[in-house]
């Protein structure tokens, strides 16, 4: 087949990594990147770190409203769509992109396929939810990462071609894990300086506007690591940049190492290697499940409820005593327990695409 993949973040990116390798033995992919994630900290670096193809087509949409952005796209992709007429078009996650390229899609009569459909917040306040509802009721081939997601699409009367096939960010996570040392990572502070990774740290994410927002979420954040043990490494987000150099500059922080975004393969390293991590990233927060590391997870509804056992990852409000009491309790990890599959869920997506019926 020839199939569009419609990639625009960063957790896109690392999924396509894995899925593209195995896709494109047998079928022709177009890759479209949408540039929603425009930052080259955020982007040019994951395509050159993890070996992804260049994209076909790289659109350079970013920022506005959420309509504004996703009218940009809709058009755009409609356009390539009408230019190289697949067989069908691929998308990830939940994204303005993501749904963008959907709706392009079957107005044109054109099979969809989602790669980790299905996953639910139960909120229609937060934006992804939207997205990724509206992506999984026009796609022709759902194929969910998780056993809670099957159960979210057959509630919602999605049991046409749903498939569960593992989590192609898992995949993902095992081909990479370890291709960097610790030893041969060098941080890019705020400010332009080099410096090592310390011998022991925490590793922070944030990035979500809900917790970047406002001053007094992000520094109770911040306060809760500085009250740690150990230092913690904090890869800046662009959107937060400026409040995090204001922070910085006001003093009191002297434990949280405040550094420009890291590649993958750096993150990956990191979050292995890390004592906790703090994120309200979804993808992030997997990434401290497959690593085996006691994640606390910024945010107000629970988007992997798989990774919430065993104290394993537990959910905060922006407040540092709340965070820290989350980490006074000891997680267990069941090694047996591979609800994310066995990381070959790419190989399981292209077995499915040889017998499906678009």
């Amino acid at each position: 087949m020839k199939i569009v993949t419609v990639v625009g973040a960063r957790p896109q990116f690392i999924k396509a990594a894995a899925l593209s390798r195995v896709l494109r033995r047998e079928h022709r992919e177009i890759l479209v990147h949408t540039g929603q994630h425009y930052d080259p900290n955020m982007s040019d670096i994951f395509f050159e770190d993890l070996g992804i193809p260049h994209p076909d087509h790289n659109l350079g949409i970013s920022g506005g409203s959420h309509a504004q952005m996703t009218g940009r796209m809709l058009i755009a992709i409609e356009g390539i769509l009408l230019q190289e007429k697949p067989d069908a078009v691929l998308v990830y996650g939940d994204t303005n992109s993501t749904m963008a390229a959907a709706l392009a899609a079957v107005k044109l009569h054109i099979p969809i396929l989602h790669v980790e459909a299905a996953a639910r917040l139960g909120t229609m306040a937060n934006p992804e939810e939207v997205n990724r509802i509206v992506t999984d009721h026009v796609s022709s081939v759902l194929f969910a990462c998780v056993p809670s997601a099957m159960e979210f699409a057959r509630k919602e009367g999605l049991t046409r071609n749903l498939f569960l096939v593992g989590d192609p960010m898992y995949d993902a996570f095992l081909y990479y894990k370890g291709k960097k040392t610790l030893g041969e990572i060098r941080l890019k502070t705020l400010d332009g300086n080099l410096i090592d990774v310390p011998e022991r740290f925490n590793y922070l994410t944030c990035h979500r506007e809900e917790n970047t927002g406002t001053e007094q979420a992000l520094a109770a954040i911040l306060d809760a690591m500085e009250s740690m043990d150990v230092p913690t490494i904090y890869p800046v987000h662009p959107r937060n940049r400026a409040a995090a150099i204001d922070m910085q500059r006001k003093g009191g922080l002297g434990k949280v190492l405040f550094v420009d975004p890291v590649g993958y393969l750096e993150s990956n390293t990191l979050v292995c290697q890390s004592e906790r991590i703090v994120t309200d990233s979804g993808g992030v927060q997997r990434e401290a499940f497959f690593a085996g590391k006691p994640c606390v997870t910024v945010f107000d509804h629970v988007v992997w409820p798989e990774t919430m056992v065993g104290y394993c990852n537990q959910l905060a409000r922006p407040d540092a005593a709340d965070i820290l009491g989350k980490f006074s309790r000891k997680p267990k990890f069941d090694a047996t327990y591979k609800p994310f599959g066995d990381g070959h869920a790419c190989e399981k997506i292209c077995e499915l695409l040889r017998t499906v019926e678009l």
